[in-house]
């Protein structure tokens, strides 16, 4: 695990700060938007499915997943150089005890490196896709920038040099040839996809039924719309998801609404990592953050 992690006092190369595009466009509430996204390209890796079938209570625990990948997306963000890499060694070691066998007979580990810079990559799909639709689209050299930012990133996480292309185009024809040859419909994408259609309400204190009542159907209705209207077009195939005329031209009207909020959104949601993790500070300090339910992962089936 350690030959491929950086060194503790390369720290401060790999992380960002207030200046960097990364820091002022993964925050933004509008950001948000791509979660159902860059969920959908996780998942549709076998690898990736195998993981969530067999160690996540996604479906019984939706929202405590998205938070526990919240925290250790920010952490990695915005905790600074220190607190950055401690999350990258923590989500390496808590991926070793990720392994199986899938419906069809497929070994998996959640660390083959394909699969666990594809969980990555993804993230950075949704953002710039998410940006380009409901927020401030970068421009060539900002996505540029904010490309060879989130690769350095990776490296804190244990992604090799080597797993991940350079430049942005190349990482564009890396994703085209992971979702040609390596993506494929699964039960796990058709669960997401159901979670998503009946989300229960987050447990977030304040937010009674009253309140959920009135938020639910504009943040269901455009998390749908977003989660399949941002996938590439070669995804959307691949996964059989599809928007109707109608349904585009939805999305197309709630885009420019959210565009158009811009010069007045506050600074605070444009960036709301610092804030996030001070909210989520007792849970991340009891180490209660990942993408597992367990923190310290067992499979499903052996605990029942």
């Amino acid at each position: 695990m350690s030959s491929v992690l950086p060194d503790p006092s390369e720290a401060h190369r790999f992380a960002v700060d207030p200046s960097s595009i990364t820091w002022r466009r993964a925050g933004d509430a509008r950001a948000m938007t791509g979660a159902g996204t860059a969920l959908m390209l996780q998942v549709a890796h076998p690898t990736v499915a195998g993981g969530v079938r067999d160690y996540s209570d996604f479906v019984g625990d939706p929202w405590g997943r998205l938070f526990r990948t919240l925290d250790y997306v920010n952490l990695l963000v915005y905790g600074g150089p220190e607190r950055a890499a401690q999350t990258g060694r923590r989500m390496r070691a808590m991926h070793t005890k990720i392994k199986g066998v899938d419906p069809q007979g497929r070994r998996y580990h959640a660390l083959e490196p394909e699969a666990y810079a594809w969980v990555h990559a993804t993230l950075a799909v949704s953002i710039v896709a998410a940006h380009q639709r409901f927020g401030r689209p970068m421009t060539p050299e900002q996505t540029r920038v904010f490309w060879s930012e989130w690769r350095g990133l990776g490296r804190l996480l244990g992604i090799r040099e080597r797993d991940l292309p350079e430049s942005w185009g190349a990482f564009q024809a890396y994703v085209a040839e992971i979702i040609d040859t390596r993506l494929e419909r699964n039960d796990v994408v058709d669960l997401v996809l159901q979670t998503i259609v009946e989300p229960a309400a987050p447990p977030i204190p304040g937010l009674g039924p009253r309140t959920w009542g009135t938020l639910r159907r504009p943040a269901v209705r455009t998390l749908q719309l977003a989660t399949v209207g941002l996938l590439p077009e070669a995804a959307r195939s691949r996964l059989d998801l599809h928007l109707t005329p109608s349904q585009e031209r939805e999305l197309a009207i709630l885009g420019a609404v959210a565009r158009a909020t811009t010069p007045v959104m506050p600074r605070s949601a444009r960036a709301m990592g610092p804030a996030y993790l001070k909210w989520r500070r007792r849970q991340i300090d009891r180490g209660h953050f990942g993408s597992g339910p367990e923190y310290v992962p067992t499979p499903r089936a052996a605990a029942a």
